[in-house]
């Protein structure tokens, strides 16, 4: 498994193994399981750790150690190997436009053309079998096109949002 701080500095460790620093003055104790809180004693020398931020999905850890903020990015041989393969998180495609899940009848159209959305902000409404669906902005994006009006009556997978 390889892990990479800031960016910048990248560890390659193997997860069974029980401590990157085995053999080595080592301890940890939790300071406050709530707050994510740990207390790191290295070769006497103490650090401060709290678990700011986990995104499982990115495989992304925020933490802030003594008041430094750090960003690991995880990756294991099966990260690596869809890397090699081209198909990493770098090849994913850029979402151009927004797609009606279902049919139904646009009840309502929550954006105009221009309007700066960020990711699940809601986009337009689409009544379907007589219910209300909001649907929201899959990306942070501009909008460029909107193909459709209140009151259309929409396909499943028919063009509702162009974004730019």
């Amino acid at each position: 498994m390889k892990a990479k701080i800031n960016k910048t500095e990248e560890f390659t460790f193997k997860p069974e193994m029980e401590s990157p620093l085995k053999g080595e003055d080592f301890a940890i104790e939790v300071v406050d399981k709530a707050e994510n809180e740990l207390r790191i004693v290295h070769n006497g020398k103490k650090y401060n750790a709290r678990l700011l931020k986990l995104d499982q999905e990115k495989k992304e850890v925020l933490l802030k150690v003594n008041g430094n903020r750090f960003m690991v990015e995880l990756a294991d041989e099966y990260d690596e190997l869809l890397k090699s393969m081209g198909m990493g998180a770098g090849a994913v495609q850029k979402v151009n436009e927004l797609k009606a899940p279902m049919p139904g009848v646009v009840f309502d159209v929550k954006v105009s053309v221009g309007d700066e959305i960020k990711k699940d902000d809601p986009i337009l409404v689409l009544e379907a079998m007589k219910m209300e669906n909001i649907l929201k902005s899959p990306i942070d994006a501009v909008i460029k096109n909107i193909a459709v009006e209140k009151g259309d009556t929409v396909e499943k997978n028919r063009i509702l949002v162009e974004f730019e």
